[in-house]
């Protein structure tokens, strides 16, 4: 298969906007449904045990760790969004760096939105969390935190396999940079 020209810089911003609006809203749209449907810490079966919502506050990380850094995970989450942008306007023209660096801005975004603006305040608020697979590990999470992990696996694999976020392979540049 060829490969296909780097994007534009435009174009890699454009995308990594989208994907990160998209993934935002469908967050946030989701804590809205279940903060005004769900009872609040009482397990409610969806597919038996296999996926069950159960509404939490979490005022830390995973697994509530740090609950009393909260401003920590608002300082951290907003640097990672900056960070984010600026690679998107400066350095992205990979399709699969934009869209990976893209969902990974709408779920940084989603909990960044929780701290900032959810009880008990500003830069303090707690993550509303809802998804849990018991099966699958024990912990309850919401849409942000799937597509951060996902997302982050995703960038994993791309320095693993050399796709540079101009969008070229490792090799390749080493080589055009050499003067092969």
């Amino acid at each position: 298969m060829a490969d296909r020209p780097p994007l534009r810089k435009a174009a890699a911003g454009t995308l990594i906007a989208i994907l990160a609006t998209v993934v935002l809203a469908a967050d946030q749209l989701a804590k809205l449904a279940v903060i005004e449907k769900l009872p609040y810490e009482k397990a409610v079966p969806v597919i038996g045990e296999f996926l069950v919502f159960y509404l939490v506050r979490n005022p830390g990380a995973a697994f509530s760790i740090g609950e009393e850094l909260t401003w920590v995970f608002s300082i951290a989450l907003s640097t990672v969004a900056v960070v984010i942008v600026w690679l998107a306007v400066t350095r992205i023209r990979s399709r699969m760096w934009a869209a990976a660096l893209g969902l990974l801005l709408g779920g940084v975004l989603g909990n960044l939105t929780d701290r900032l603006f959810r009880e008990p305040g500003f830069g303090v608020g707690h993550v509303v969390d809802f998804i849990s697979t018991p099966w699958m590990m024990p912990a309850i999470y919401n849409i942000a935190d799937m597509f951060i992990v996902c997302c982050m696996i995703a960038v994993a694999l791309l320095v693993l396999l050399g796709k540079r976020m101009d969008g070229r392979r490792a090799e390749r540049a080493q080589a055009a940079e050499s003067g092969d």
